[in-house]
């Protein structure tokens, strides 16, 4: 049996199962159909709902009783496709192949598919890993190390999807992002306060967000100019590896969740990401990181610059997205404070890089600059 996949069924082959006599009901009375389709995983007991889970991707998660522990039920967003998460399910089911147990297991229906198609929805059911999302709460640097070393894993064991050489797609992404952003703002656009805008717990974080954008914008395509033509190898890459996704028991990193943003990339853009999120500027957090890092994997000194920049280059690009998501498209949030405390945190960044210009401009022009 394929360690990667958990199948208690005969197999079929890769088909998707199709519900079809699913009706369009509610998320959680069609969950407990799709439930059902896993009928050698799942053991009698409620299906509880978990909305998003904190998340801000739009999927729908329920946990449930397994016969070997606790299973997670998750609806994907509608823009995901069937043929994407079977993707994303050999990647993962690769990655246990390996022995990487912080990756859940994905259970099989009982024709031996992984993925199930209802109410304009694709489900799956994978292992709900134990831990907490506690690195923040209890900062060491023994966690810092277990991290960096579990993504370093991941990417070793992803190695062998590696495709040809290519102008680096985080570079290329940010920087049609970036011009995006200008095309609207020459247009004449501007975030608007909502009705009752004193209630609204985004709007004073928006505004100051939108204040300290023009200082930093022009750092953007400063920084990354340099890197904008840089080919590298592109593999399976998270792409969003934050502190939410990372789980402990103690110091022991349990569980690495959420692939929803699984792509072709350079491995630097998760080692930005990481560590932007669990140390932030803190050099002596990165010089560790990247250590541990690199005892599993290396990492070349152009590659170590690199994820320095795209850290930076992120978090100005990240308040970017936020303001547009927010009221450029309007798109709706299940926990409001969740994303305010979300856009903070980027905000927080960019403003003590200000605090430090003013004490220091050379230093932190440095932190920003490509050599």
């Amino acid at each position: 049996m394929n360690p990667g996949v958990v199948n208690g069924g005969k197999q079929s082959g890769r088909i998707v199962t199709r519900c079809d006599e699913i009706g369009e009901g509610p998320l959680d009375q069609v969950a407990e159909q799709v439930r059902e389709r896993y009928w050698s995983a799942w053991s009698p007991g409620p299906l509880a709902p978990l909305g998003n889970r904190g998340g801000f991707s739009g999927a729908r998660l329920w946990r449930c009783q397994g016969v070997a522990g606790h299973l997670c039920l998750r609806a994907w967003p509608p823009s995901k496709t069937a043929a994407w998460v079977r993707r994303l399910h050999g990647l993962m089911e690769s990655a246990r192949r390996q022995g990487l147990a912080f990756v859940p297991a994905v259970y099989a229906t009982d024709n031996g598919d992984t993925v199930v198609e209802a109410a304009g929805r694709v489900w799956e059911l994978t292992q709900w890993l134990e831990g907490r999302a506690s690195f923040a709460e209890a900062p060491s640097a023994t966690r810092l190390e277990a991290a960096c070393e579990a993504l370093a894993r991941l990417h070793r064991a992803w190695e062998t999807f590696t495709a040809p050489a290519e102008p680096c797609p985080a570079v290329r992404r940010r920087l049609r992002l970036l011009a995006d952003w200008q095309a609207l703002v020459s247009a004449g656009w501007r975030p608007q306060a909502p009705p009752m805008s004193q209630l609204d717990p985004l709007w004073p974080i928006a505004e100051r967000a939108w204040r300290g954008l023009p200082r930093w914008l022009p750092e953007v395509p400063r920084c990354l100019g340099p890197w904008s033509n840089f080919c590298c190898p592109v593999q399976p890459c998270l792409c969003d590896p934050w502190h939410d996704n990372l789980l402990f028991e103690g110091d022991r990193l349990t569980g690495l969740v959420d692939y929803g943003t699984v792509k072709n990339d350079h491995v630097a853009v998760d080692v930005a990401r990481l560590l932007g999120s669990l140390v932030g500027d803190a050099p002596e957090g990165w010089e560790r990181g990247l250590g541990a890092y690199r005892r599993v994997r290396g990492l070349s000194r152009d590659e170590e610059q690199l994820a320095r920049v795209l850290d930076r280059t992120g978090v100005i690009l990240g308040v970017v997205n936020w303001l547009r998501w927010l009221y450029y498209e309007g798109r709706p949030y299940e926990d409001v404070s969740a994303v305010a405390q979300r856009l903070e945190s980027l905000v927080k960044r960019t403003e003590s890089w200000q605090l430090s210009v003013s004490r220091d401009p050379k230093g932190s022009a440095n932190a920003l600059s490509v050599s």
